[in-house]
């Protein structure tokens, strides 16, 4: 193969064309620390960079839930432990009644007091985190507890148990009830019963007072695991717990309430204060496995990560080392061209 002067030129111009694209390629990884800038560079090495990258999204993603987590359980904990401290306040009150060295007076002062650690636990039980309700189960946006619509008298005729049968009595607000004589109940229109004795007066509790929703709030913390983050509403804020607290607080302002009778009131607090114990032992148990998935996930970020450094970051002091000799290759094709291209006329005059 007969080789020209012209081929010669064009050969030597080639390489040193590729010598300036290798220098800056190599330039444009040291400016990035990215070994892939564009997925031409290694299309292999950019889907794995893809993948890598959908991995460690997912686990801040994770613990971005987990943050949230955190939030609504330090709240839940927080509002146990005041709801600890209510019911003990109001075991001490009720212990010291029940001595029968306290005058009636003495006890509608404690009943007073009682009556607002009442309305505190309706406070906590309403108690909102990132504008929802905590203690409502999956009902976020109702409040759980209204006291307003738990303690409603009716007054209603006297009527013989004989013939009571099929009576129906309406009251000034509307309600209407009916005598059934085998359970001794009332029904209201909207489907609430009162079941009380014959004798001796009756609450009607109206129909959401407290929340019966139970429901977990699930939020999902890795991939197919679901934290319940609330509390179980119906342990700690029950409609029998402020039903108790309104007849604990009844006892105490009458004036014929027996010592022997406010101490039957003690294990009344004791039974509805356990479940509340029970339930920050068991927010508490949930907390343990919280901060060890959070571990989990920050071990999951760490290794996503450096794998994905691995698979796209550069290594300096390789690229510094490469870059040198690929400018002093550099240096030398250019200085091979200029002997390879023949004088021109103008060098012959010099």
């Amino acid at each position: 193969m007969r080789v020209t002067q012209s081929m010669l030129s064009h050969n030597s111009l080639r390489h040193i064309q590729n010598s300036y694209q290798k220098m800056g390629k190599l330039e444009e990884q040291l400016l990035t620390g990215k070994k892939v800038n564009r997925p031409s560079d290694d299309p292999v090495a950019a889907m794995k960079g893809i993948n890598y990258r959908s991995q460690v999204v997912q686990v801040e993603q994770y613990q971005r839930n987990l943050g949230e987590v955190y939030n609504w359980m330090d709240n839940t904990e927080a509002a146990l432990d005041e709801v600890n401290k209510v019911m003990q306040r109001i075991r001490d009150l009720t212990v010291q009644a029940s001595t029968d060295s306290y005058d009636a007076e003495q006890r509608k002062n404690m009943a007073s007091e009682i009556k607002q650690l009442r309305n505190h636990l309706e406070s906590i039980a309403n108690t909102k985190v990132n504008n929802k309700y905590i203690f409502n189960g999956s009902d976020t946006s109702s409040k759980p507890v209204d006291l307003s619509k738990i303690d409603k008298e009716i007054d209603i005729a006297t009527i013989d148990e004989n013939n009571a049968k099929d009576y129906v009595l309406f009251s000034d607000n509307g309600q209407q009830l009916t005598w059934d004589e085998a359970a001794e109940a009332y029904k209201g229109s909207d489907g609430t019963s009162v079941t009380f004795p014959i004798s001796g007066d009756f609450i009607a509790k109206e129909k959401g007072a407290v929340s019966t929703n139970s429901d977990s709030v699930d939020i999902e913390v890795s991939q197919g695991i679901k934290l319940g983050v609330n509390s179980k509403p119906q342990a700690v804020f029950s409609l029998d717990l402020f039903s108790d607290l309104g007849k604990l607080i009844t006892a105490l302002e009458s004036p014929d309430t027996t010592g022997e009778e406010l101490s039957k009131q003690i294990d009344m607090i004791d039974g509805h204060h356990g479940k509340v114990i029970t339930e920050t032992a068991e927010i508490g148990a949930k907390y343990n496995r919280v901060e060890m998935v959070e571990s989990r996930l920050t071990s999951q970020e760490v290794i996503a990560k450096s794998t994905m450094s691995k698979n796209e970051d550069i290594d300096a002091e390789k690229v510094i080392i490469e870059l040198t000799s690929q400018e002093a290759l550099h240096r030398a094709s250019l200085a091979v061209g200029a002997m390879i291209i023949q004088p021109t006329l103008v060098d012959f005059l010099r």
